[in-house]
């Protein structure tokens, strides 16, 4: 029974001792026969529209491969000198490695060299000076040309299949090699060389279509740089000899070959 003293704190102190530690309304309620409180209802989300895959929004270069392709060419085409093909090059934006890449390579050597070497894609140190063939794998190349009395300043003219760093060395993908394709081709054409040298199994694969580069290296094929056909000849990439030297005895072969054919031009 509740006390009749009114001192708050003898009531406070009688509530304690019956066990009542807080006050939450004035009349009591027996919470576990009283049903539970109504749950609002979960608030409904607008149905989702997928958007199909080709309207979504993505850059032109992974959207639309074809279509940097054919915007690739049409720039090529309009290209008449190497100056106005490397200015189509710097202004194109069809191709993602040029967002990652430092500098635009071009090309090194001589434009008027009776041979033209294309590589693979610009390295490192290719990239950061902006010319092909210029690390470990172009001191060797350098060497290998030396053998057979050329040199890049006078006899040879340098490119790649393409003029952009990939990320991380990587071998370039066959999306990447088709977008950039027009220009090697186009600067090939304008280049004009008597022998082409692709060098290593990418650039064999671009511009001559095989399909392996040890059964290919060392044969003589044809590449029709647009004016007229000449002979063409893959070879080992000196990146390549750099890890399997036994082999330079074979590149020794092709270059004895390259030689052979540059003399019967006279």
């Amino acid at each position: 029974m509740i006390p009749a003293a009114t001192d708050p704190a003898e009531l406070a102190a009688w509530y304690a001792e019956m066990g009542v530690t807080e006050a939450l309304d004035e009349t009591p309620h027996d919470h576990f026969t009283e049903p539970a409180a109504a749950q609002p209802a979960p608030r409904r989300l607008p149905p989702r529209t997928e958007t199909p895959a080709a309207a979504r929004a993505l850059p032109a270069a992974v959207a639309a491969p074809d279509e940097a392709a054919q915007s690739a060419r049409a720039l090529a085409q309009q290209a008449t000198t190497l100056d106005e093909l490397k200015a189509a090059l710097a202004g194109f934006e069809g191709c993602a490695l040029k967002a990652t890449a430092k500098n635009l390579v071009f090309a090194d050597g001589n434009p008027e060299g009776r041979v033209m070497l294309v590589g693979e894609a610009p390295g490192a140190d290719e990239d950061r000076l902006g010319l092909p063939f210029v690390g470990r794998s172009g001191q060797l190349l350098d060497l290998m040309l030396a053998a057979i009395g050329l040199n890049r300043q006078e006899h040879v003219y340098i490119a790649n299949l393409l003029p952009w760093r990939p990320p991380g060395n990587r071998t370039p993908t066959p999306q990447e090699v088709a977008i950039c394709l027009p220009f090697i081709q186009r600067q090939i054409e304008l280049a004009d060389p008597d022998i082409l040298v692709c060098v290593g199994k990418p650039s064999a694969m671009g511009l001559l279509g095989v399909t392996g580069i040890m059964a290919t290296r060392g044969r003589w094929m044809e590449y029709d740089t647009g004016k007229r056909r000449v002979p063409a000849m893959p070879i080992l990439h000196p990146a390549y000899l750099l890890r399997k030297p036994l082999d330079k005895r074979l590149t020794w072969r092709d270059l004895r070959a390259l030689k052979a054919a540059l003399d019967k031009l006279g």
